[in-house]
């Protein structure tokens, strides 16, 4: 037994080519053919390149439209999380956060309808579904809107 017939499961790396050692695979060249540019030692192609034809992301056109630059993005999470919340706590990002219940943390907070609540809480977010502010108003709890920068909105 020697090195070459060990079992190879689970290695994540294929065996790298050993060029330049004779004739018999990769030799002589070592791959690079004859003379040119691309023979010469030093010689790099940057990623794209595609032997002097106009490259794939210089032949697709730009076309359309996109909004990453303006995408606000939000930690969302549902009333039905709410539960470990004590009764009459103030619910808002930070207080999710301390909990462990998101791990997101963004600058916007939205809370949406799925689950139930059977506790007062005073839920402070930027955004609310329909669902969530009805039952989180049905809880008695209340819904306090924040704008952007987490001040409340009057109403």
């Amino acid at each position: 037994m020697d090195l070459t017939t060990v079992c190879r499961k689970g290695v994540p790396h294929k065996s790298r080519t050993r060029v330049g050692r004779g004739i018999g695979s990769k030799g002589k060249t070592c791959g690079r053919g004859h003379k040119g540019w691309g023979a010469r030692s030093g010689s790099t192609r940057r990623p794209g390149y595609e032997g002097g034809q106009m490259p794939i992301y210089r032949r697709v056109p730009n076309r359309g439209f996109t909004n990453a630059r303006f995408r606000k993005d939000y930690t969302i999470i549902n009333v039905g999380a709410f539960g470990v919340f004590e009764d009459g706590a103030t619910v808002d990002l930070q207080a999710v956060l301390d909990k462990g219940l998101v791990s997101l943390n963004t600058r916007l907070f939205k809370v949406l309808g799925n689950g139930d609540l059977d506790r007062k809480l005073t839920v402070r977010a930027q955004r609310f579904s329909k669902s969530a502010v009805e039952k989180i108003e049905k809880a008695g709890g209340t819904v306090v809107r924040l704008d952007a920068k987490g001040r409340e909105q009057s109403a």
